[in-house]
Parts: C-alpha cells; sequence; structure tokens
C-alpha cells in the first residue's frame, strides 16, 4: 500500500505521536474449531483500535469453517485460497497472486503451512512477515519431521519474528531452534468477553439440566491430549458424593466418537452439548470450569472463564500456569494429570462455595488486569511497527551500499 495512501487513527493517551493505518494480511491454514482459528476472530474485532486494517485469507476449507463467523461478524469477508492437498509450486504461485491483489504492508501467518507458504509468497515480494506459535511444540516422529523441519525453515529464513503465546512455548521452541532466539517473542493472547449474568439459568433449562444441579464443564476440541476421557471418570468417581454433580462437554472433534463412548455409562451424568457460540452464557451456567489438560500452550478456555467469573480447575502444564495463579485465580493439579488428583481437588471445590466464589472475584479481577484484548493488540501493533522499521532500515542501507 502507498504510505501517502494511509490514514492516521487516534491512539490511546500515552502512546506517543499518530500511526499510519496498517494493512495485514492474516494468513492461516484453516478455519475449523481451534483456538488459533477462532482467536483470529477476536483479533479482527479489536484491530481497528490499533489502526489495522486486516484482512484473512486461509488455505482450503476444513468442518465447515466455524471459525469464519466471528470474522464475518467483525466485518472481515475471509477468502478460501483453495489451496488443498500436498504443498506444491502451484500453491506458491496463488499465494504470491493473493498477495499482489491486497498488496499488505505486514503479513501474519498461523501454522505451519500457512508459515512456510504464507512466508516464501511475502518473501519473494519484499513484504516483511511475522508467524505465530500457537502450540507448545513436541517432538516431532516418522512423515511429522519432514514437515516440521520445513516449517521451521521457513520461518527461519522469512519471518522477522516469531510470536509465541507462552514463556513455557518460547523455551519448547527454542530448544528445537535455538538460532532463532532473538526473534522470538511471547505476546499473551487477549479476549473481549462480555459476561453473561443470567444467561447460565437459560442454557441449563435448554440442556435439561437442573438449577439445584452442580455443573462442572469443559469447553475445547475433543482431542485426546485434553482430557476428556480423564473429566468424565472423575465426574464418575464424585457422583457417589455429589449425586447431582453433572459434566457439561461444549465442543466438537475428531475425538467425538471416543468421548461418546466414555460418556454413555453415565447416562444424563455427562451432557454432550457439542458446537455452541454462546461461550459467555454456557460459561454463566457453570460450577466450575474444569480443564485436565495432558498438553497446552495458552488455552483460551481459561481465559474466558476468567472474564465469566467461573472458577477454574486445570492441570499445571504447559502455559496454564502462566494463567492460573494456584490457589489464588484457580486451582491446578500436577502434571501429567491424574483422576485421583483431580477427583481431590475438585471436591475439595464442589464443597465450598465461598471458596469458589472468592476464586471467580480473583480469577476476573486477573483477566482485566492482564488478558484483556486491548493490550494484546497494542502489543502485537508494536511488534509490527518495529518490523517495518527494521525493514526500512534494511532496504536503505542496502540501497546506500549499491554501486552507482
Amino acid at each position: 500500500m502507498n504510505v501517502s495512501a494511509r490514514r492516521p487513527y487516534p491512539v490511546p493517551p500515552g502512546t506517543g505521536a499518530a500511526r499510519t493505518e496498517l494493512d495485514v494480511l492474516a494468513v492461516i491454514d484453516h478455519l475449523s474449531l481451534g483456538g488459533a482459528e477462532m482467536l483470529l476472530g477476536q483479533f479482527a474485532a479489536s484491530a481497528p483500535r490499533a489502526g489495522i486494517r486486516l484482512s484473512v485469507a486461509y488455505l482450503e476449507e476444513s468442518d465447515g469453517s466455524p471459525a469464519a463467523e466471528p470474522l464475518r461478524k467483525a466485518g472481515i469477508e475471509p477468502i478460501n485460497l483453495n489451496l488443498r492437498g500436498r504443498l506444491r509450486v502451484s500453491h506458491l504461485r496463488g499465494m504470491r497472486r493473493h498477495m499482489r491483489a491486497t498488496r499488505p504492508d505486514i503479513v501474519h501467518t498461523h501454522m505451519g503451512s500457512s508459515d512456510l507458504l504464507g512466508g516464501l509468497a511475502a518473501r519473494s515480494l519484499r513484504i516483511p512477515t511475522v508467524s505465530t506459535i500457537h502450540s507448545v511444540k513436541q517432538r516431532s516422529v516418522g512423515v511429522a519431521v519432514a514437515k516440521e523441519t520445513m516449517f521451521t525453515l521457513g520461518r527461519r529464513c522469512c519471518s522477522s519474528r516469531v510470536i509465541v503465546v507462552s514463556d513455557c512455548a518460547r523455551r519448547a521452541y527454542l530448544e528445537h531452534s535455538p538460532e532463532l532466539d532473538k526473534r522470538v517473542v511471547r505476546i499473551y493472547n487477549g479476549i473481549d468477553l462480555a459476561a453473561a449474568p443470567g444467561g447460565g439459568a437459560a442454557v441449563r433449562r435448554e440442556l435439561g439440566i437442573g438449577a439445584d444441579d452442580l455443573l462442572v464443564g469443559m469447553i475445547s476440541a475433543l482431542r485426546p491430549e485434553k482430557g476428556h476421557d480423564l473429566a468424565i471418570e472423575t465426574i464418575a468417581t464424585l457422583r457417589r458424593r455429589f449425586p447431582r454433580l453433572r459434566l457439561l462437554i461444549v465442543g466438537r472433534g475428531a475425538h467425538a466418537g471416543d468421548v461418546a463412548r466414555l460418556a454413555a455409562p453415565l447416562g444424563d451424568g455427562v451432557v454432550l452439548a457439542g458446537l455452541r457460540t454462546d461461550v459467555a452464557a454456557v460459561l454463566d451456567a457453570l460450577d466450575v470450569c474444569l480443564h485436565p489438560s495432558r498438553l497446552d500452550a495458552f488455552p483460551t478456555t481459561l481465559i474466558e472463564a476468567l472474564a465469566a467469573s467461573v472458577p477454574v480447575l486445570a492441570t499445571a502444564v504447559g502455559g496454564i500456569p502462566e494463567i492460573i495463579d494456584d490457589g489464588v485465580t484457580g486451582v491446578l493439579v500436577p502434571s501429567p494429570p491424574c483422576v485421583d488428583d483431580l477427583a481431590d481437588a475438585l471436591g475439595a471445590l464442589l464443597a465450598d462455595e465461598p471458596r469458589r466464589r472468592a476464586l471467580a472475584i480473583a480469577g476476573r479481577r486477573a483477566y482485566v488486569r492482564r488478558f484483556r484484548a486491548g493490550p494484546w493488540i497494542e502489543r502485537t501493533r508494536a511488534l509490527y511497527d518495529a518490523v517495518l522499521q527494521e525493514t526500512s532500515a534494511q532496504r536503505n542501507g542496502a540501497g546506500m551500499r549499491r554501486p552507482k
């Protein structure tokens, strides 16, 4: 975009001189149900306040693209590039065509294939690139080794900065890519969630859950690492002590059939609600938000629970201890999680309503102080500005060194 065509926009007090608007192209593998995909909608809703004009492109259709709806609510129609299947040269040409058509000031890639394709296309067009790693990096095996090697090489060659969502994720990533140390930056995600007091009563009525039932909820994609099996077994253990205890599972995913089979023996003790978009109302229905993950980088669900004043019980794994202050804003059990630890901790919470209330109040304060969308967007905008300034200085320096 021509710099002279950009418009100044108002900035928060104390942030210095007015900055110009930036055109940012976000590229992501797909828009299925997942933390990275859904967070893009949060970013889109808040981007204008930081002078970011966002456009979104995704490589291919997956699972009906539920994460497209929050983008549309923010006024952005995501573009499906139809770059299906294994990565090939024609995909790179397609990505270049889109970038030439949209002419962004900066490209922000999410997920491995987009990091590689988007990074290479942007580099060839001399557009600076930032990528975000949304997961805790694990040691790859088999075919995944070659793929991850390509993705890492793409970031090394093309990304001016690599954003990670937690300090834990940064440490894990640098174990495999220490050469990127100076380019890997931690920026905590943020959200804007309007609490829905009273909305929980309607959710309970809709799902056949009594007003006096003790309701524990899990809101996450149905994947093995999320620990739905542990949650179901924990509830089965505690129902002897709390006969009105029920588990609400919200989400969908490849593990759905397994979750349903595990839940079947508990009958109406487990409610499988599928995908829901009324997250604030669902959280308002809960007595405890349960998150017994085996692996997690920085789960948005826990930030949403804090925002909705719902006490949290989670595993001390990945970036979760960076969200939950054990004993203050929630309760953490050791990793790897086990049913005995979960049952002990959850039973103590269910038996102590004043403690649940105190955790909920402290959690809400922590959300307001640390995890709102505004600071997240501003920090990301500052990173964009730094990358653009470096790119400009490098180009000017290269130009000065060229022989006349």
